[in-house]
């Protein structure tokens, strides 16, 4: 099975990819190949999917599509050749750009290449760019870097004129739906239910297709959203709102919280349930803070699925309001659709989706988001519909 199998909806950035790691075999230049590249694309595109499988290209021995041992080694990120850069938290430090830049300069071991990959690029102060920025302009012969960000726009100047860039489109709702039925198991109709809701994010396509919990998260999100009728209710439902995403990054962290806990005692000797000794507790300490970061982005990153879930309600709304009632993206709640587009005008409506992305920006700029949830929630106050 070939590396690039497993992408879907990207076959030109594919095409390009695969063209580089094919006219690099042995690590000879190419024009298709240079030393540093940038994936730029919309969240759930999949712009590390694809960071990986090149790597993989890249480090397996003469083969383009990835041989078997070289794709197990870079999924567990054991690859000797391989150094990778991936945060929970909110912003990379410029520590970890000096450890991964101080990497990449060692030779390939067993592969042509080194490859480093960093996977939110676009998470890194102006101060880490600029450590990354050297290595960039003077790296090393068979070093390739490659970065993941949103857009361009999110790097420095200097570091977007030093990479080869190559943009991700959103794939279709049939191209992941394919992709989590072939991949899960999943028959097609739930699938192309949770890619049509996730508007096509795959990993979270995949999460709603897989998932009961995260479902019926989603569907409340939405009937809170349109029950709203006063400013208590929207006092209300913005607590509501908040306790979702808390519930919602507990459960994606919990399980990992505890692996990762069982996983450092096991390393440092320690039987479960027993006593950890003074001299090893500042190492658990560590990983709990690092998982405290962590827990603040997945709250960070839960509010702000409900936001994208909130705009897809509303942009589903005033499209009935302008009278098209195809392309809608939450068809499960047809009749709720219909009602809510009684109750308001249009204005109303697009008012309600500035309101929506006002409060994305404020959250992202470290407002409290009780605060910034009830100040949005307050342009959603509806009259109850017409019977």
């Amino acid at each position: 099975m070939s590396v690039w199998d497993e992408l879907t909806g990207q076959s030109e950035a594919i095409a390009t990819f695969r063209a580089a790691a094919e006219q690099s075999v042995g690590g000879e230049a190419s024009r298709s190949m240079t030393h540093s590249w940038l994936i730029t694309g919309p969240p759930g595109s999949g712009r590390s999917n694809l960071a990986y499988a090149f790597a993989t290209a890249l480090l397996s021995a003469g083969n383009p599509d990835g041989d078997e041992s070289t794709r197990r080694q870079v999924e567990a990120r054991s690859h000797p050749d391989l150094g990778v850069l991936s945060t929970e938290r909110v912003i990379i430090t410029i520590d970890e750009v000096r450890a991964l830049v101080k990497s990449s300069n060692y030779s390939p071991s067993v592969a042509s290449y080194r490859v480093m990959i960093i996977e939110d690029a676009d998470r890194m102060r102006e101060t880490a760019s600029n450590v990354l920025l050297k290595a960039l302009e003077e790296p090393p012969p068979r070093t390739v870097w490659i970065l993941c960000a949103p857009s361009e726009a999110d790097l420095i100047p200097t570091i977007r004129s030093r990479v080869r860039s190559v943009r991700l489109r959103v794939p279709s709702v049939g191209d992941v739906a394919d992709l989590i039925a072939r991949r899960n198991g999943i028959d097609l109709p739930t699938a192309t239910q949770a890619a049509r809701e996730a508007q096509s994010h795959i990993g979270m396509a995949h999460r709603l297709a897989t998932n009961d919990h995260a479902r019926r998260r989603r569907e409340k999100t939405l009937q809170t959203a349109l029950g709203i009728r006063s400013v208590s209710d929207a006092v209300i439902a913005a607590a509501t709102l908040l306790e979702l995403a808390g519930d919602d990054a507990k459960a994606i962290t919990e399980e990992r919280d505890a692996e990762e806990r069982a996983s450092a005692l096991r390393s440092l000797g320690v039987e479960p349930g027993g006593t950890v000794p003074p001299g090893l507790r500042g190492q658990l300490k560590n990983l709990e803070e690092d998982q405290k970061r962590r827990a603040t982005r997945s709250l960070r990153d839960g509010l702000d699925r409900i936001m994208v879930d909130l705009l897809s309600l509303y942009r589903d709304i005033l499209l009935m309001q302008l009278g098209v009632d195809d392309d809608l993206i939450n068809v499960a709640i047809l009749p709720d659709l219909i009602s809510a587009s009684r109750a308001s005008t249009p204005e109303q409506t697009l008012a309600t989706m500035d309101a929506v992305t006002t409060t994305r920006r404020r959250i992202e700029g470290n407002v409290g988001p009780a605060l910034a949830l009830e100040a949005m929630l307050i342009s959603a106050i509806r009259k109850a519909p017409r019977p």
